[in-house]
């Protein structure tokens, strides 16, 4: 038996105003999340965005290439209604940041490490007002409980759409401190991408590619620029 797909059904696509944001129609039909909540967008850029997602879709319709639709249902349905656990996960990453952990050897992949790393935990120190500690290797380093308080705080000046942005600029590198580095303008996601990426790239340069693992590496980068375009499309009108 072959397998059901969705088949496109409209024909035209358009975005309009509505009580709380911005909302997309499917010829006369708005746009609902899959739990069938209305899919309400807080800017028009961003109605905009998806209505060209929607608009792109062949005559089957393939969920995988609408990242913001994705997105926008999963800000509507989960992050808005777990806000509190949302931002609780994500702080969590602060206390076991990527750029706290430093390699013990070589000299070379030392100094590259610092040289990328360094100068965003200053940013933090400066900008955030954490103060990051840093070790070398893989034993925990405990992080000052007020420093930890301090970035939970940064959370709640968050919506939802705009948390969910942060959640793949997090998780995906493994630092808070590079997510907040992305949402503030400090760098961008392909950069931010990159300074992750630093022991992996190094030792490929030492042993070799792995195809599966750049192909998984590859998907990542592009989630964390969908993130980005997230982000700024839901700040601006």
């Amino acid at each position: 038996m072959s397998e059901w797909k969705a088949r496109r059904f409209w024909k035209a696509v358009s975005t309009r105003e509505a009580e709380g944001g911005h909302q997309v129609f499917l010829d006369d039909r708005a746009l609902s999340t899959p739990g069938k909540l209305p899919l309400i967008l807080p800017t028009a850029a961003l109605a905009e965005a998806l209505a060209e997602e929607w608009q792109a879709q062949g005559d089957l319709i393939q969920p995988q290439t609408m990242p913001l639709t994705r997105a926008a249902n999963s800000a509507i349905e989960r992050v808005s209604t777990q806000f509190e656990g949302v931002a609780d996960m994500l702080a969590e990453y602060g206390g076991t940041d990527l750029l706290s952990y430093r390699a013990t050897e070589p000299a070379a992949l030392i100094e590259m490490q610092a040289d990328s790393w360094d100068p965003l935990l200053d940013w933090a120190r400066s900008d955030l007002g954490v103060d990051l500690k840093v070790t070398q290797g893989v034993i925990p380093v405990a992080q000052d409980p007020a420093d930890m308080a301090r970035l939970r705080a940064l959370l709640d000046e968050f919506d939802a759409f705009g948390l969910t942005a942060l959640h793949d600029l997090v998780t995906l590198p493994g630092s808070l401190i590079l997510g907040l580095a992305v949402v503030r303008g400090r760098l961008d996601a392909e950069r931010s991408f990159a300074f992750s990426r630093i022991d992996e790239e190094f030792q490929a340069a030492q042993w070799g590619r792995d195809e599966e693992a750049d192909e998984a590496a590859e998907a990542r980068r592009l989630s964390m620029i969908s993130a980005e375009r997230l982000w700024h499309l839901s700040r601006v009108g």
